[in-house]
């Protein structure tokens, strides 16, 4: 295997010239990642997860749940156990919740979350914040799940909906949209029963809003699988319009999109 088949053995310096100067490409402010295999993808993203780490160790973080990110966290799973990264004082903030699941329901956000991440890393308990979809004051909470965010994120990590959603940021969300209770599309209803081991599929949720994804400092959009493949192409090349939220990650400022060969097959 030559150096440019396997970037991860060499500096970062050169990683960065070999990813972004021979796999990616920029498709209006947006660096477009794309590497041959999932197994790439995940140390790809891993990789550039644990720098951010590294230098800053502060870091504020917004993560999903779900299968799509669940490889990557346990690549950072095993850098925490390899020591080669700590979260002792960064603080992850939840992207979204289902409402009308019970609290310990496996399918809920934060559970996901908890088995796959935090319960497995050395993130105090006090620094992760999760929005609860069954406190009596949903606009109250909201509020003050903002006011714990504080300022702009550092980092927000997405996957992509089929139908382009962002979070629970539904086709058809403003672009000054805060976080809130939403309803959720049919095919997200739909896309929700992989998560859930019964029949009452979530209909509404909490989402923080397309305002604070647009205002991080950085955004990583993920995305992998064949299935993919039509919503990469219409967020990466079709009207960036709010029809297709992830389309509005082409005017951000700083934001990578990760996809393996499959993702990407339609561009």
């Amino acid at each position: 295997m030559t150096e440019f088949e396997n970037p991860f053995a060499v500096n970062q310096v050169t990683f960065f010239r070999v990813v972004l100067g021979q796999i990616g490409f920029l498709r209006q402010g947006m660096n477009i990642l794309r590497f041959d295999n999932e197994t790439g993808w995940v140390e790809g993203v891993a990789t550039f997860w644990r720098d951010r780490l590294r230098l800053n160790p502060r870091l504020r973080i917004c993560l999903p749940s779900g299968h799509t990110p669940n490889p990557i966290f346990a690549a950072m799973v095993r850098a925490v156990q390899q020591k080669q990264v700590s979260f002792q004082q960064a603080a992850v903030f939840t992207l979204d919740e289902f409402g009308g699941l019970a609290p310990e329901d496996p399918g809920r956000c934060k559970n996901a979350l908890l088995e796959h991440l935090m319960n497995r890393i050395d993130l105090p308990k006090a620094q992760f914040y999760a929005l609860n979809p069954d406190a009596p004051d949903l606009e109250k909470e909201c509020r003050a799940f903002e006011s714990a965010i504080g300022g702009p994120l550092d980092l927000v990590l997405l996957g992509l909906g089929l139908n382009g959603h962002l979070g629970m940021n539904e086709p058809g969300s403003s672009v000054n949209s805060g976080t809130r209770r939403t309803d959720l599309h049919e095919s997200t209803i739909q896309a929700s029963a992989k998560y859930v081991s019964h029949q009452q599929l979530p209909r509404w949720g909490l989402t923080i809003g397309l305002k604070q994804i647009l205002e991080a400092k950085e955004v990583w959009l993920i995305a992998n699988g064949a299935k993919k493949a039509e919503i990469i192409r219409r967020t990466v090349t079709g009207p960036i319009d709010e029809s297709v939220p992830g389309s509005l990650l082409r005017k951000h400022v700083n934001c990578s999109l990760f996809m393996d060969a499959a993702a990407a097959s339609r561009l």
